[in-house]
């Protein structure tokens, strides 16, 4: 049975998510670049003020929904994960310095597309009979696009990533680093990540957005705090560091081994992807979080998920490159969070090891977090509320499951249905990107007159 599903999994994988889709999420980030007047450029004032400065004075979680900045630090806590250490190590030794320089160009067209998506979102979002937000891409698939079929493809796809990608990867790897730099054995780090998940899921999105709010920017910030330090200790290497980045980017040389193509569409496609997989920017997920928040203008919590890219990709991701390619680790042919530790080892030694494996453990953790709450968002628009609680016993015990387990097939079987997300959702934002550009014009007419915020029903 597992060998039949791989082999039809290996047939659909390259069609469902290579080269087409990838374009696609790039054109999708072009168009709303272009129609929006480069509007992450010419309104970075705009939109820092609104979420950076905001943070600082946001306000209290209202009794309908979370507040902004609850629903980015769970649309991060779905997005930042073991992509921001293992994956940019892992593009760095697929496609070389190169492939930072595309994960960038993916993350600043990224911010525009994931910002159409999060205005669709608060555009379509409806409430259920207790007066709380329903959202996410499968609503404004049915009510924008009105095709509903797509929608129950998109939230089939949302259910069952989340508890691959989302949850049984996440586990795997908080499972691994655990045993590797403290020697904890793999099932007990098991039950415990099942019972916390479990107790936090039952509180629902109101308990997940607490815990995201103060778990999110403290592992953020000390994740980040580190690696500034290893850049520092060999700084004198970041202006050859940025030169390999723009030089590798362009390198139109034949790669090696005979194989047909450049080294530049090496670099170009392993930055791309991997920018795409930390961010989520074109797959539609993180909307089901910005669609929680108790914002009246789609335009502004838009805002919040252009600095949502941002702060995972332009931030966190560039982070952990320059560590990278700073220590001269490049050269040890290690791979993956293997990479990512050497680095940190050579300003930190042993407790360098430990910063990366916590650092693991608490990116994952928050991952299966945010995507566990879009997983009950496309159980609920399937079947309402009557199957959430299975759910949170499932999703519990495939965390539990999954620590010692080898899940090559499971990451394989996330990258198809990232695609069976990506497809209905692409499909919906070309189609209903006027309606983002009318949402944000109408938004800017608002502002110069100083009318007052639109309210939302």
């Amino acid at each position: 049975m597992l060998q039949m599903i791989e082999r039809v999994n290996h047939f659909i994988q390259p069609i469902l998510w290579g080269w087409p889709i990838l374009i696609c999420i790039l054109l999708a980030g072009i168009l709303f670049t272009v129609r929006l007047h480069f509007f992450q450029f010419t309104k970075i004032g705009l939109w820092l003020k609104v979420t950076f400065v905001g943070i600082f004075r946001r306000k209290k979680q209202s009794s309908d929904g979370i507040s902004p900045f609850q629903a980015l630090t769970t649309a991060l806590a779905g997005s930042i994960g073991t992509g921001n250490i293992v994956g940019v190590a892992t593009a760095l030794t697929l496609g070389g310095p190169g492939a930072i320089f595309w994960m960038w160009v993916s993350a600043l067209l990224g911010m525009m597309t994931i910002y159409a998506e999060t205005v669709l979102g608060m555009k379509y979002r409806k409430k259920d009979k207790n007066g709380k937000w329903l959202g996410g891409a499968m609503y404004y698939i049915e009510y924008g696009l009105k095709c509903k079929p797509l929608a129950i493809i998109f939230a089939i796809a949302c259910v069952l990533a989340s508890f691959g990608m989302g949850n049984m990867a996440q586990a795997n790897a908080i499972g691994g680093a655990l045993r590797d730099s403290f020697g904890v054995n793999t099932t007990v780090t098991g039950v415990v990540v099942a019972l916390v998940v479990f107790i936090i899921l039952s509180g629902g999105i109101q308990r997940i957005a607490k815990v995201t709010e103060k778990v999110v920017p403290v592992m953020a910030g000390v994740y980040l705090m580190a690696g500034i330090i290893v850049i520092a200790v060999h700084g004198n290497m970041l202006p050859n560091v940025f030169g390999q980045i723009f030089s590798g980017a362009f390198n139109l040389q034949s790669a090696t081994g005979g194989i047909s193509g450049s080294v530049m569409m090496i670099a170009l496609r392993s930055g791309v992807s991997r920018g795409i997989f930390t961010n989520e920017a074109g797959l539609g997920s993180s909307v089901m979080a910005h669609t929680e928040a108790d914002c009246k203008e789609p335009a502004e919590q838009g805002m919040w998920g252009i600095f949502q890219v941002f702060t995972d990709t332009i931030v966190m991701c560039t982070i952990t490159a320059l560590c990278i390619l700073c220590s001269g680790v490049m050269t040890t042919g290690k791979d993956g969070g293997a990479l990512s530790t050497a680095a940190f080892h050579t300003v930190f030694g042993v407790f360098g090891d430990g910063v990366i494996s916590v650092s693991i453990t608490l990116f994952a953790f928050a991952t299966m977090l945010g995507w566990s709450h879009y997983g009950q968002c496309g159980l609920r628009y399937l079947c309402g509320d009557k199957l959430l609680v299975p759910y949170r016993i499932l999703f519990a015990f495939f965390a539990a499951a999954s620590c010692g387990m080898d899940l090559t097939l499971v990451w394989d079987i996330c990258d198809t249905l990232n695609g069976f997300m990506a497809i209905p959702n692409l499909v919906a934002v070309f189609l209903l990107s006027n309606q983002v550009i009318k949402e944000t014009e109408e938004y800017f007419i608002r502002r110069k007159k100083h009318l007052p915020l639109k309210q939302l029903e």
